[in-house]
């Protein structure tokens, strides 16, 4: 009986906190948006009902458990986006930390040094098209397959090299339009047709190119640079949100830190 007790203790804990954890990630996906007011509404809500059931006011707490049960299919609607997002987080974090962790087991094989994509030519190529206001799009994979997309460019095989990237979004290129697409160090298509955005919360300042950037690290878990044409400055898109960074040092390791 006393080691029950303990171990419904320690159950009751890991609850808390994985409930803690679940609202947390929610929160962090909603916060900054229109979606955080009808979070927080649904959380009060939910306080009320349980504090309802605990208090016996049994007709208010069906009213409220009738409102929560069928609201849950108005929540999926109303947060679809963020669904997906949150899915493809944990999605994404857990195969990072799989992959890491059967890495030190050496179960798989380190991966080709030529196969570790080139983030500083990258980079490099984007400083040196900001300075000229020359409009780029590079998108970054990571573990979804970005076939859906590919095909609406023009597939190639070429290895990351700073002056092959900057030839292709030269503005009398015939490859300059559209997005960029890079696998494992080497660019794969050009041209490609991404989706756009619905997210009515990004500033007017930003146009189709970063809302095709949002668009596709929404639906995916890729990562997505773009650089300005209108004002030469170069942002960096994960998870459908706009990174914060300093310097090109620091946007090179938040990349390298987010393919890993």
């Amino acid at each position: 009986m006393q080691l029950d007790l303990i171990n419904l203790r320690i159950l009751d804990v890991l609850d808390i906190v994985l409930v803690a954890l679940l609202l947390y990630y929610v929160y962090k996906l909603v916060k900054g948006t229109a979606a955080i007011n009808i979070f927080i509404g649904i959380v009060m809500i939910y306080l009320v009902w349980k504090l309802t059931q605990f208090l016996a006011m049994e007709m208010l707490s069906s009213v409220l458990g009738e409102f929560i049960g069928v609201g849950m299919f108005a929540l999926i609607v109303v947060f679809q986006q963020e669904i997906r997002k949150f899915l493809l987080m944990i999605g994404s974090t857990n195969f990072g930390r799989r992959r890491k962790f059967l890495r030190q087991l050496k179960f798989i094989r380190d991966t080709p040094e030529d196969s570790i994509t080139d983030i500083a030519a990258i980079i490099k190529a984007c400083e040196k098209m900001a300075s000229t206001f020359t409009g780029a799009l590079i998108i970054i994979k990571r573990n979804t397959s970005l076939d859906f997309v590919k095909t609406s460019g023009d597939e190639l095989e070429i290895l990351v090299k700073t002056p092959i990237i900057e030839s292709i979004f030269y503005k009398n290129s015939p490859l300059h339009d559209g997005a960029m697409i890079v696998e494992d160090n080497r660019i794969v298509a050009t041209r490609v047709i991404l989706p756009v955005t619905n997210d009515r919360d990004i500033p007017l300042r930003f146009g189709l190119r970063h809302r095709a950037a949002v668009g596709i690290t929404e639906k995916t878990d890729a990562l997505a640079l773009v650089v300005s044409e209108e004002t030469g400055q170069i942002s960096y898109v994960k998870n459908g949100e706009f990174v914060i960074f300093k310097t090109s040092e620091e946007l090179i390791e938040k990349i390298k830190k987010d393919l890993v």
